[in-house]
């Protein structure tokens, strides 16, 4: 209800109140018996309702406090922020990883064309077996 509304009702309700000494006694009891059926009747339904709705609405709360844009652009801001921190972290770790293996590579005595020579592929891949033949027999 808006304003307009609610003071129509005052207006009405002072009305009826005015003129409420010149109604005949019968219609004055007719109306009491209403009343309280409207009360007893709505008494009735009141649990009912409440039951219905749920006790706490988090986005009722924060609708009424003008925060309903605010609540969906924190989470989505947060995982923005955490997906790029994860990205951020994964390349650190690629980094680190290759530069480990140069390292090992820079530090090795062969020089750096034996590791372009497929010959040498095929000879390291022979060493290896070899190696792994002689410990199966031991």
């Amino acid at each position: 209800m808006n304003t307009d509304d609610i003071n129509l009702a005052y207006k009405i309700r002072h009305a009826l109140n005015e003129n409420l000494d010149a109604l005949p006694a019968s219609t004055t009891e007719r109306l009491a018996a209403a009343r309280a059926r409207a009360v007893a009747r709505k008494k009735a339904d009141a649990p009912a309702r409440k039951q219905a709705r749920p006790a706490f609405n988090i986005h009722a709360m924060l609708s009424m406090a003008g925060l309903g844009r605010v609540a969906v652009a924190v989470p989505l801001l947060a995982a923005v922020f955490g997906l790029a921190g994860l990205y951020q972290y994964e390349q650190q770790q690629r980094i680190a990883e290759l530069a480990e293996l140069d390292a090992a590579v820079l530090s090795d005595e062969l020089p750096l064309t034996a590791y372009t020579d497929h010959g040498f592929n095929a000879y390291l891949a022979a060493q290896a077996q070899g190696q792994d033949q002689q410990r199966a027999t031991q």
